[in-house]
């Protein structure tokens, strides 16, 4: 008999863990038409940005007869780099609507439309000789970009079961990076990022977003929003069915239904809501420590710095490009191994090994700058630091968040929840571009102890308060977080006043 009972179980784990086709399509498709953009957007204008500002001056001048001042040029392009992040705000800001009216699936969908018309009008400004329409087409890019930073998360986490969350949550940063890598590739002068390819590069986020709008719709919506805020069992058992690739998932909607008890005392949390609520204090608290934490630990100065950091170690401008690439790689390579850790070390683990990483490649790089002119072999140690940065945060303050913010929220306040999220994160992304270069100027090398500081408080604080995650349910990590709220449970006294476990029939 003891034989037999501890066997009985052992045919589930692998049902439930299972990659099943569905669930890797739906996930392939979402991932690839919703944060493919964000990091294809990001990267795209970085390399053939001479090219782009020649046309800038060339539209000018047949204009009004005249080249641009390098004051306008500096304008102009400032505008069209950082309109992409205050897109992503506004985005970020309409969430919780889309997703609660449309449901996760749909808002990707409806998503879609912010990339296809921006990607045709960007198309087309060549021809039009209209410069215009590319910043517009960067606002609208960076709307697109803030929706799917916030809904594919949430769809993900939703649709996966709890030992494959933490893996298929990843699939957002592993899809921004895969964006931020083709962008390097099809920007490379020899291929797109020249005078004649420039219209078809920008033009080729619409790719993407057409296959998801193409694909998306033949896969399940998310099967807790059906059932909990739908409250269509029979749809989501099927959607259930599809996605484990088996009948037998009463254990799970058993889960749901637990989750949606628990909610009823909640209900429904809008932002300001979210914000006053006292048992939702802590979690609130670690998404903007996580997201803040994410932009202000200095990925993007690094990237921003990394081109003056090669010519300082003797490479040719020209030849920066090709390392860049490469940094690119090992940022894919640690991203796509920190998506197979994950549901084996768990959340935290990744989170504290890579912001010390980070932190002590910050502090390196400080040294190297400061004395390379003193010692010329120490500008290569500063190339090193920064692929040593680039790794540390891939496999952990990149991908991570966006796993734990999903699995800390139950479903009546992740909505609101991930708007705070977008808007700290675009925020804070706002405010690395904006604010950097001037730091750099004011301080130069010091201003990566800023970073290191950052990074060392950050992981203090996922030291201290956030807990493990990894193969809980969210109910169970609710009740985590309750004690640490100072808010009782009343379903845990009934737990522990009786033997039947929690499934308790009601």
């Amino acid at each position: 008999m003891e034989n037999k009972e501890a066997g009985a179980p052992l045919p589930v784990p692998p049902r439930e863990g299972r990659l099943q086709p569905t669930l890797v399509l739906a996930t392939l498709s979402a991932a690839f038409g919703s944060a493919f953009q964000y990091g294809y957007n990001i990267a795209v204008v970085n390399t053939p940005h001479k090219v782009l500002k020649s046309f800038y001056n060339e539209t000018y001048f047949e204009r009004h007869a005249t080249f641009m001042d390098e004051q306008v040029m500096l304008l102009l392009w400032s505008c069209t780099v950082s309109m992409f992040p205050l897109g992503g705000l506004l985005g970020s800001l309409m969430v919780s609507l889309l997703v609660d009216r449309c449901g996760r699936k749909g808002a990707l969908l409806v998503n879609n439309i912010f990339a296809i018309i921006p990607a045709i009008l960007m198309g087309a400004s060549k021809v039009a000789k209209a410069f215009e329409l590319i910043i517009f087409s960067r606002v609208v890019l960076g709307v697109c970009a803030g929706i799917s930073y916030s809904a594919l998360p949430m769809y993900l986490g939703e649709l996966a079961p709890k030992n494959l969350r933490g893996t298929v949550g990843t699939m957002t940063e592993v899809f921004v990076i895969f964006g931020v890598f083709l962008a390097q590739i099809f920007s490379l002068q020899d291929i797109l990022g020249n005078p004649t390819g420039w219209p078809v590069l920008l033009a080729l986020t619409g790719v993407p977003a057409l296959i998801q709008l193409l694909s998306l719709p033949f896969f399940p919506e998310s099967p807790r929003y059906t059932l909990i805020q739908k409250g269509d069992e029979a749809a989501a058992r099927r959607a259930l069915r599809r996605l484990r690739g088996c009948a037998d998932v009463e254990a799970e909607l058993e889960d749901m239904r637990a989750e949606a008890q628990e909610e009823r005392a909640e209900g429904r949390l809008s932002v300001l809501n979210l914000c006053a609520f006292r048992p939702l204090r802590w979690q609130l608290l670690s998404v903007v420590v996580l997201m803040a934490g994410q932009q202000l630990s200095g990925i993007n100065a690094i990237n921003y710095y990394a081109d003056i950091i090669y010519v300082s170690a003797g490479v040719e401008a020209a030849h920066s490009q090709y390392i860049t690439v490469g940094a690119g790689v090992v940022n894919i390579v640690m991203t796509v191994i920190s998506a197979f850790l994950v549901e084996r070390l768990g959340r935290r683990l990744l989170l504290l090994v890579g912001y010390g990483i980070c932190g002590s490649a910050c502090l390196v790089l400080t040294l190297a700058l400061l004395f390379q002119n003193t010692v010329p072999e120490l500008s290569y140690l500063g190339v090193i630091c920064v692929f040593a940065y680039i790794s540390g945060h891939s496999i952990g303050p990149s991908p991570v968040p966006s796993v734990v913010r999903t699995e800390i929220f139950l479903q009546s306040s992740r909505p609101a929840a991930f708007v705070v999220d977008g808007a700290v994160h675009w925020f804070t992304n706002f405010i690395v571009g904006f604010v950097f270069p001037s730091i750099q100027v004011a301080i130069g090398a010091y201003s990566f102890i800023i970073f290191a500081g950052i990074c060392l408080l950050t992981a203090l604080y996922i030291y201290l308060v956030i807990p493990e995650t990894k193969g809980r349910t969210f109910v169970e990590i609710n009740r985590i977080f309750a004690k640490r709220n100072g808010v009782e449970i009343p379903e845990e006294r009934k737990e522990e006043t009786s033997d039947t476990g929690p499934h308790t029939p009601s």
